[in-house]
């Protein structure tokens, strides 16, 4: 079969990724050949390689960015690879509505760290969580299938945890604010059960901090009968003569402010 041919029949039959093993097969051609064929198709801007042997079909409208989007293809290239993921930190707080600007990069947590990804303008990074086989996860529909993205508790919980992919504590706290609406005491709290102590105490700090103490009731709760270490609320930053929050069991280290 022509190269050309056998990618209009993945279109046809809403398949958008193929790997190299798969393209041998259908072609019925050498594995030299079937390279020589996929190369040429990129070329002209109709494959695009996002990982070594993994492949997606760009359709006209997505030529400009040189490659899928990233939501698109993320569920079939982590199926490939056999690795369990979600979107997460900014990507999923996008999802969950409560994106104050557009995430310039794809943020994927994975069992453990991967290079990341550059496929034409599209780029995704990998955040490394443990035990992230154990978020709670929705499906959010792409017109390509189902992307997993973490919920608005876990969502939280990870932006809190990995700020520095998160541009800092002021956009977390921006994102928060937009955020705690869709936010649940209980849920909090069983996410606060699957992450570091510390994170619960920040989380708690800065939803109170954005206003949403309506929300905090359980995490203060729990936070008390932890009885954890009082924790910095910025952990980079020095704490000498700090004010501390008792309620949180935090040393206010750094002024945060959401945008509003």
């Amino acid at each position: 079969m022509h190269g050309q041919k056998f990618i209009s029949e993945l279109t046809a039959n809403g398949h958008y990724s193929l790997t190299t093993k798969e393209a041998v097969n259908a072609l019925g051609s050498s594995p030299v050949a079937t390279r020589a064929a996929l190369r040429r198709l990129r070329q002209k801007g109709e494959l695009a390689m996002p990982y070594k042997g993994f492949y997606v079909i760009v359709p006209p409208e997505f030529r400009n960015i040189g490659c899928l989007p990233a939501s698109h293809f993320i569920p079939y290239l982590m199926n490939h690879l056999g690795e369990k993921y979600y979107a997460g930190l900014l990507s999923a707080a996008e999802y969950n509505g409560a994106a104050h600007q557009r995430p310039q990069v794809f943020q994927v947590v994975a069992a453990k760290n991967k290079p990341e990804i550059i496929c034409g303008q599209v780029r995704v990074v990998f955040i490394a969580r443990k035990n992230m086989e154990k978020i709670p996860t929705l499906d959010f529909k792409t017109p390509r299938g189902y992307l997993k993205i973490s919920t608005p508790a876990a969502t939280a919980f990870d932006l809190v945890g990995y700020p520095h992919h998160a541009a800092g504590f002021d956009n977390v706290a921006t994102i928060l604010a937009e955020l705690a609406e869709k936010l649940d005491g209980n849920e909090l709290i069983k996410i606060a059960e699957l992450s570091p102590i510390a994170w619960a105490q920040r989380l708690g700090y800065l939803l109170d901090l954005v206003g949403a103490q309506n929300k905090t009731e359980e995490l203060s709760e729990y936070i008390a009968q932890k009885k954890p270490v009082v924790v910095p609320l910025v952990p980079s930053q020095p704490c000498q003569g700090i004010s501390r929050l008792k309620r949180w069991r935090i040393m206010i280290n750094a002024k945060v402010e959401a945008e509003v």
